[in-house]
């Protein structure tokens, strides 16, 4: 399958670069997959697609301030460092830029020095390092909030006043390089609204690091690997959704991180239930859905593994022509712009 199939066209002034003033104030496209209908609503209206009984899956893994700005130890020059994956033993898969700047031994320094990363091998990925870390803070964490900003994406060229509003309301399990954007609509008022209605919360983590951000650079969609992301799902979580599919009711996966989970433990296990470790689960066109039965999203990039994602739960043609419908209808993209419901 040609990756240019999954093209479309994009203004630019359509990639939003800062947060509706309020977190539910977005627009939904509601997609109905069966009667191959857009509907055009507000996001709070989510609530009356959600069935009592539903399944309602959030992704609560939290945004690491991972994007560290330093100076080359010698030259001074200007280091950028993205913060990925721990290896343990403090050493990190991460990206750097300028990379061509930074070779084996390379130490870049940060904060005066309270934090030093030294270049190890290099990784597969495009920038990718592997880096040893050095700092006298009992706490890497807690150095990371004072040192670190948010790791926000490439085509977001503003300051976020609030770096809040790049968290989810729910987020708790440090370790995402970027955010499950599809949640950031929610408030805790919706969330309570939905359990009033008999709505089931439940939560599992995914820390989404380059997988899901990653560019695809091959011509064939079958060609494209993904990045491994570690995932958890609970026994509480897995249970929950084991008695709603039992039951006939549907499980609302929020996001692509959530989805990607749920069909990772479902395909690895024959079944939802506890697990943890990291999946490199690539879902286009083809891929049989075992789990997810409704998805949340943003709209995503052209050419993205999130659009062929989106594509296989629907389909390429409908979801093309959703998006022609959103760009007409000016709708606003990426990580803060407007949710799409696919039923």
């Amino acid at each position: 399958m040609d990756v240019s199939q999954f093209d479309f066209e994009l203004p630019e002034e359509l990639i939003a670069q800062e947060p509706a003033p309020k977190r539910s104030g977005s627009r939904l496209m509601v997609v109905n997959r069966e009667n191959q209908t857009v509907e055009h609503r507000r996001f709070p209206d989510l609530l009356e697609y959600l069935h009592p009984g539903d399944v309602l899956v959030l992704n609560d893994t939290r945004v690491r301030p991972a994007r560290l700005v330093g100076v080359k130890e010698g030259t001074g020059a200007r280091i950028e460092l993205l913060l990925l994956n721990p290896l343990g033993g403090d050493r990190w898969e991460a990206l750097v830029k300028p990379a061509k700047r930074v070779k084996e031994g390379t130490v870049v320094r940060f904060g005066d020095g309270k934090l030093q990363a030294v270049a190890q091998e290099m990784t597969e990925a495009a920038g990718g390092r592997v880096f040893q870390l050095q700092y006298q803070e009992q706490d890497l964490e807690i150095l990371l909030e004072r040192l670190g900003e948010m790791p926000l994406p490439p085509y977001i060229h503003r300051r976020l006043d609030e770096p809040e509003r790049y968290q989810t309301v729910y987020s708790r399990a440090v370790g995402s390089a970027a955010a499950p954007t599809a949640g950031l609509h929610f408030t805790e008022d919706l969330l309570n609204r939905a359990k009033e209605k008999g709505v089931k919360i439940v939560t599992i983590t995914l820390h989404v690091g380059l997988g899901t951000f990653r560019p695809v650079t091959a011509e064939s969609v079958e060609e494209h690997q993904m990045h491994a992301e570690f995932y958890e799902v609970s026994e509480e979580a897995a249970e929950q959704i084991r008695v709603a599919k039992a039951k006939g009711n549907r499980v609302v996966a929020v996001g692509t991180t959530s989805v990607r989970t749920l069909e990772t433990v479902a395909r690895d296990h024959g079944e939802i239930r506890a697990a943890r470790g990291w999946t490199d689960i690539f879902i286009y066109p083809g891929f049989p859905f075992r789990v997810t039965d409704a998805l949340l999203t943003n709209f995503h990039l052209p050419k993205s593994t999130l659009l062929m994602l989106v594509s296989a739960f629907s389909s390429r043609e409908l979801m093309l022509q959703a998006y022609r419908t959103a760009v007409r209808e000016k709708y606003r993209f990426f990580s803060f712009g407007d949710a799409m419901l696919i039923l």
